[in-house]
Formats: C-alpha cells, sequence, structure tokens
C-alpha cells in the first residue's frame, strides 16, 4: 500500500497536506510570525514521562526511519502505538500487503468472464474453465478482511483528526465500502450475476489537467474547423464517381469529426484523402495543413506542456521528500536532546545514545555502517550538536558505490603472468567479437536454410559450429575466474549473465550429443526424444544471440541507455502502478459494456481469415474493416483479451478499426470510450513515460559525458530520483523545521 496515504500530515489550524509542503511555500507565512527559538529547554515538554529513556530512544529510531524511507513524522508517538507503527512497516507486512492487492487484481483473470482458456478468438475458443461458485468470492472476502485491518491500522496511527482532513484515506474507505456491498450482492445472487472487479484508488497527477485544458480546448476548436471544412469541401454532388470522399469519410458531422481525429494520430494517413487526391492532387493542401497543425504542432505541444508539468510535479515530489527527511532527522535530535534539562538547554545528544538508536534502526547495512563510522569521531568529546548530527545522515543522500573483491594472490611468477593476461580488457575485447562471430554465423545459416523445412535443414553443421563457440565461453570463464577469483568474477554482473548462459549453453550442448549421436548417429533426429534436434539448436541460437547482449557494458552509449532503462524499473514502480490501475479500469468498463457485442458470422472459422479463397460463407466484409483484417481475438469477452485490445489502442495503429466496428455492432456512442482511452493512455501516459525517460537520460548524459565506460556502472550505483533535481531543491531552514515539529498532532511541543 502507499506509505503517503498514511503519513500525510495536517497541520494545526489549516488543512493544508504536509505532502505538498515546501520550504518556499511558507517562507512568507512564517515571516509574520517569527519568534525566537534559542530556548530548548521548552521544546521538551511533552506528553510522556520524562524518566522512560528507552521510550526517547524509540522515539527517535522510528523518526530515523521515517527520514530514511521520506515518510512523514505525523503519527501517534506512544510506545504501544511505536510498535504496532514499525510493525505495520515491517518487511513482512508490507509484502503481505503487496500480494493481497496482486491476488484482488489477479482475480479478475478467474472471475467471470474467466479468462483461463487458449485462444480468445470467439470462433474457435475453448469453454474456459469457471472456478466453482463461492471460490472467487471467499478469496475476495480475505482480501477485504485484510484491507479493512489496513485501514483501522491506518486510522488508529494517524488518529481521526487526521483521518478526516486525509483525502486517500476516506476514498480507500470509501473503495472498501463499495467493494463489500458488491460482495455481499455477488454472494446473495449465488453467482448467476458477474461480480464487479475490486479497485485500487487512482492517484492520478491532477495538476497536469487544468495546464493542458488549454492545448485539448485549442485542439477541439482545431478539429471542430476543419470538419466544418472538410464538410464544405466535400459535400455529396450529383456526379457518383466524385462522392468517393463524402462516402467513405464525410458523410455526417460524426464520420467527418472521428475521420479527422483518427487523421491526428496518423493511423488513416494517406486512406483518408486517396479519394479526393486521386480527383484533384489540390486536395492533399487541405490534409497535410490538418496534420502540420494538428499532428506535429498542437499535439508535440501538449507533449511539451506535460513534460514541463511532470518535471515540475516530479521537482516538487523530491522537495517534499528532503523536507520530510530533515524533519525526520530534526524530531530524532529533538526527542534525544529531551533526555535531561541541561542537554536540553545545550541542544547536543550524547554519542552513545546515537549509537544505540543507530543499533536498532532498520536500514541498509552499509548505511548503518557508514552513519556509525561518523558517530564514533565524536565519541572523545561524547556529544554531538544538532549540525553535526545533521550531517552524519548526510551519508543517506550517498548511495552505495560497488567495491570489487581484491584479485587473488599467486606466488608463482607464471602464474602472475597469465594472471595479468587474463584479467586484461582485450580478453573481454577478444570475448566480444567472438560472440559477434558467433552471430554472424548463425544468421548465415538461418539465411540459407530460411526456404527449406525441417527434414531439409542440415543442422549438424549448426551444431558443430556452436559447440566450437560454446567451448570457447567455457575457456573463456574459466580464465576469467582464474584472474579475479570466485568472488571477484560474480562480483561483475555481467560475467554473471555470462557465466548462467554458458552452463546453460553447454548443458543443452551435452544433451544434444547424448540424445542424438551416442546411440546411433543413423537415427531421425526429428522423431526421437521430447524435443527434435531442430528444436534444441534452436533453442541454442536464441541463447547464444541473447548471450551477445554481454558487449552492451563496454559500448558507452549503450551502457548509459540500459542503465537508464534499469533506472526507469527501480524509479517508475509507482508509475506502472498507476498505468496498470488505468488499464485495470478501463478494462473493467470494457468488459461491462462490449461483452460478447461481436460475434462471428454462422460456420465461419479460423481457415477463412488467413487466405480469402477458402472462404466459403456468404459473408461479404469491407477492407480494412475488423472482420477483414481478422482482428476476432480482440475483443472485450475476458479480462485478459480486454487488456490486448487496450494495448492495441494504445500504439493507436488501426484503433479506428476497433471503434468502427463496436460503433456497428453496439451504438454510436461507444466511440466515446475508445476517445478517452486514447487520451488518458496514448495522450497522458506515453508523453508522461517519455517526460521520465528524458529526464533520467538527460541527466546521467550530463553526468558520463566526460566519464570512461567503466565509470557508467558508478554513475548508475549513485543515481537517485532526489539527486537529480538536488541542485533545485532548496533546503528547509531551522525556523521552517521546528515550525513543522510544533505543529506535530501527537507530539504536543509548547512554545
Amino acid at each position: 500500500m502507499e506509505t503517503d496515504s498514511l503519513l500525510t500530515g495536517t497541520v494545526n489550524g489549516a488543512s493544508g497536506d504536509y505532502g505538498s509542503w515546501s520550504g518556499s511555500d511558507h517562507r512568507g507565512a512564517l515571516g509574520s510570525r517569527r519568534m525566537s527559538y534559542s530556548v530548548a529547554r521548552e521544546l521538551c515538554s511533552v506528553e510522556r514521562d520524562s524518566d522512560d529513556e528507552d521510550l526517547y530512544i524509540q522515539q527517535a529510531v522510528v523518526f530515523i526511519e521515517d527520514a530514511i524511507q521520506y515518510r512523514s513524522i505525523y503519527h501517534r508517538v506512544d510506545a504501544s502505538s511505536l510498535r504496532l507503527y514499525r510493525w505495520y512497516y515491517s518487511r513482512i507486512c508490507q509484502w503481505s500487503l503487496g500480494l493481497t492487492i496482486a491476488v484482488v487484481l489477479l482475480l479478475a483473470f478467474v472471475e467471470r468472464p474467466s479468462s483461463l482458456s487458449v485462444s480468445s478468438d470467439p470462433r474457435n475458443r475453448s469453454p474456459s474453465f469457471e472456478p466453482l461458485c463461492g471460490f472467487t468470492e471467499s478469496i475476495e472476502m480475505i482480501c477485504l478482511i485484510i484491507f479493512c485491518l489496513d485501514l483501522a491500522v491506518k486510522s488508529y496511527l494517524i488518529g481521526w483528526e487526521e483521518l478526516r482532513k486525509n483525502k486517500w484515506l476516506i476514498g480507500y474507505t470509501v473503495v472498501i465500502s463499495v467493494s463489500i456491498i458488491d460482495w455481499v450482492l455477488s454472494v446473495s445472487m449465488e453467482c448467476d450475476e458477474n461480480s464487479s472487479l475490486m479497485k485500487k484508488t487512482l492517484k492520478c497527477i491532477k495538476r497536469t489537467l487544468p495546464e493542458i485544458a488549454s492545448v485539448i480546448l485549442l485542439l477541439a476548436l482545431h478539429l471542430c474547423l476543419f470538419t466544418m471544412i472538410g464538410m464544405l469541401l466535400f459535400a455529396k454532388t450529383e456526379d457518383p464517381k466524385k462522392n468517393g470522399e463524402w462516402e467513405l469519410h464525410f458523410r455526417t458531422m460524426p464520420d467527418s469529426l472521428m475521420s479527422l481525429l483518427v487523421l491526428l494520430t496518423t493511423a488513416n494517413n494517406p486512406d483518408v484523402m486517396i479519394p479526393a487526391y486521386s480527383l484533384n492532387r489540390g486536395y492533399s493542401i487541405f490534409f497535410i495543413t490538418f496534420s502540420v497543425i494538428g499532428t506535429y504542432c498542437l499535439m508535440n505541444l501538449l507533449t511539451a506542456i506535460i513534460y514541463n508539468q511532470f518535471r515540475g510535479y516530479l521537482l516538487m515530489s523530491v522537495q517534499t521528500s528532503i523536507n520530510r527527511r530533515r524533519l525526520g532527522i530534526r524530531a530524532a535530535f529533538q526527542v534525544l536532546s529531551c533526555q535531561g534539562a541541561q542537554q536540553a538547554a545545550e541542544e547536543r545528544v550524547h554519542v552513545d545514545a546515537v549509537l544505540k538508536v543507530m543499533s536498532r534502526v532498520k536500514m541498509k547495512s552499509y548505511y548503518r555502517t557508514a552513519i556509525t563510522t561518523v558517530a564514533r569521531q565524536y565519541t572523545e568529546v561524547s556529544y554531538m550538536d544538532r549540525e553535526q548530527f545533521r550531517k552524519i545522515f548526510d551519508e543517506l543522500d550517498k548511495d552505495c558505490i560497488k567495491e570489487h573483491p581484491p584479485l587473488p594472490q599467486y606466488r608463482s611468477p607464471a602464474l602472475q603472468r597469465l594472471q595479468v593476461i587474463f584479467s586484461h580488457y582485450y580478453l573481454t575485447v577478444l570475448g566480444n567479437a567472438v560472440a559477434l562471430a558467433n552471430v554472424v554465423c548463425i544468421c548465415t545459416v538461418l539465411v540459407l536454410n530460411s526456404e527449406k523445412s525441417t527434414a531439409e535443414r542440415d543442422s549438424c553443421v549448426l551444431e558443430i559450429i556452436n559447440l566450437c563457440f560454446i567451448l570457447y565461453y567455457l575457456f573463456e570463464m574459466c580464465v576469467k575466474i582464474f584472474a579475479f577469483g570466485w568472488l571477484g568474477y560474480l562480483s561483475y554482473r555481467n560475467n554473471i549473465f555470462d557465466g548462467f548462459l554458458t552452463i546453460l549453453l553447454l548443458a543443452l550442448q551435452i544433451t544434444i550429443f547424448i540424445t542424438y549421436r551416442l546411440p546411433n548417429s543413423q537415427w531421425d533426429p526429428s522423431s526421437h526424444g521430447v524435443m527434435s534436434l531442430w528444436e534444441m539448436v534452436r533453442l541454442v541460437n536464441m541463447l547464444i544471440v541473447f548471450r551477445f547482449l554481454r558487449i552492451i557494458p563496454d559500448i558507452k552509449l549503450m551502457a548509459l541507455v540500459a542503465s537508464t532503462l534499469l533506472d526507469l524499473v527501480k524509479n517508475l514502480r509507482a508509475f506502472a502502478g498507476i498505468l496498470v490501475v488505468v488499464y485495470y479500469v478501463f478494462a473493467v468498463f470494457g468488459i461491462w459494456l462490449f461483452e460478447g457485442a461481436i460475434k462471428p458470422p454462422a460456420g465461419m472459422s479460423v481457415l477463412s481469415n488467413t487466405s480469402m479463397e477458402n472462404i466459403t460463407t456468404n459473408f461479404s466484409m469491407e477492407c480494412g474493416t475488423y472482420e477483414q483484417l481478422g482482428y476476432w481475438p480482440n475483443n472485450f469477452d475476458d479480462f485478459a483479451a480486454a487488456i490486448i485490445l487496450l494495448y492495441d489502442v494504445m500504439i493507436v495503429n488501426n484503433w479506428q478499426a476497433f471503434m468502427d466496428a463496436y460503433s456497428r455492432y453496439t451504438t454510436e456512442w461507444s466511440k466515446i470510450y475508445f476517445v478517452c482511452w486514447w487520451l488518458t493512455s496514448s495522450v497522458m501516459w506515453v508523453n508522461l513515460f517519455v517526460a521520465l525517460i528524458l529526464e533520467n537520460f538527460i541527466y546521467k548524459w550530463d553526468r558520463s559525458h566526460s566519464c570512461s565506460v567503466t565509470d557508467v556502472e558508478r554513475i548508475r550505483y549513485e543515481t537517485s530520483v532526489q539527486l537529480m533535481f538536488r541542485e533545485q531543491v532548496q533546503e528547509p531552514t531551522e525556523e521552517e523545521l521546528l515550525c513543522q515539529l510544533h505543529q506535530h498532532p501527537h507530539l504536543h511541543l509548547q512554545w
């Protein structure tokens, strides 16, 4: 579950979400109520037993954990609540919640209509597996109970006052309530009614919508203007030969509007203008002008606005994260400095207390080691002031840089020379050249055998070629292990990738040799064993081609691109989660609206789709339509098929065929569904994805411009979303931190 919904604090006397708080936003307000914070003793008047030092330590531990995870500190701070809080954010609890969400989402593939069939084509789809009545309902009930417990724990930890002001928890409550009602209705109808699918709360970037509204309005005006001009240009005439454009694309206002909307995505270009262009080449000016203004100007302007707003949103999010981290560290210092009146007056904490806290904090081991190492430097003076305490946690802003183990030491001069040779970079270059030669050989054989059947192919030649290359790969792996040692060899990710595939290739090659060469070399390989010789050789070839990816880390630009993709996987989990939810919601609505809407004509088989000559029915299909293109497997008859159809529409290639088919089989209003999906997926989310790729790649490119190939991997270890915008982020002032600390709803600090 999202941590923001639990720890979004609200300041006293205001309904502002701390998640959107930034230092620059509050400095003007703070100027009117500045006051002195020099007397730290007053800050230690909290509602708890002042002699309970373990509670101080426990509070400091939780505040530091909040800082590490960029969580808000606005939660209960008594001993029992802190224990519950740490349990709630333990790995096992969060994994359990994530698993519960995954189970609820996966139920969509099993619930009626079930997706458990080999094909989604209604012409040859076998009966899908239908679970027993009550099976999915029982699983859903267990998940709902877990969600209710999750909501109860969250509500208790932040308190009733904060719960009423937290819009995400209120939305969470509404979703759970609706889901419980739906579950009761589903059970009461004894599985005769399709159960509605649980929907995860959609958290979208609403800040972008007002900014793009003006461009969308301009885009709509552009569409309407050219629609009217098009209807005037291509009006019906007395000559039937000149009515091709009117008949196909501009017959009515809705037809004209949809034709130009599809042209905006270039999906029907140049088909939409061919009837008019064949009569007069001057008509092309209309369509070219429309595309230049709409597709290349307005759509790209929309992309620029989305990118700019996304960058601002991400910057603001990073600012909030930094503020939360600084506030958590400041709160930890405050509770530790409250262990005694003298310490509080001097605003300092004991080093032993800091070390004790760090021993209890749940964090990565290298962070703990780095922070405790810096903290021990103050052991001689025994105390740390506020600034020193803050600086030791600067280690959290530095990601771990992987260090490779030292090379093994050999006494023999001959072994030492061999170690120098086999650890040299040129050995990797030679290995890449050999891998390239292997791929070239495979490509050559594939070209020569492309027109041959399986029985005509001479797989033995390719097998012998592959065996020679695999033996070299094995030799390369062994000498690298000799040069770097086991630990050193495994410390490189490309070596793990390379070694795993080498062992797998060797095992497959041995299997081929034992299966087809030892018993009788004259056996027909296609009729022996679980897999034919060609199938096994083909598997080996695919692995060899996949192994060729080993060259990526050795080419700077390719390494940079691969590193960017890996960072996207690491940093885009929340973005991907939102995209999954959007797919989920639209797929559910699609099933509700269009399940079973398109049915193939009676007697039409799958074979009639592959060859027009085999059609024996009287069913006529217009060229370019859903039926003629054979898009029957793309439907809303089950959840999995709906997901694939939505993906096809998001790509916008031939998406007008789906829109046209469902408007013919259902109603013209169905086009609204597809247009909404196009706006949501292709216009909004694809552009957001492009924005993040650009931001990540530009940041890496700027940092690696003067680096060597071997430094790219280090840059990947040092990169985080917070560091990408570190230069633009403003550090909160001490006054702002104390103001927020005094507004803590459960840690009552007095002025």
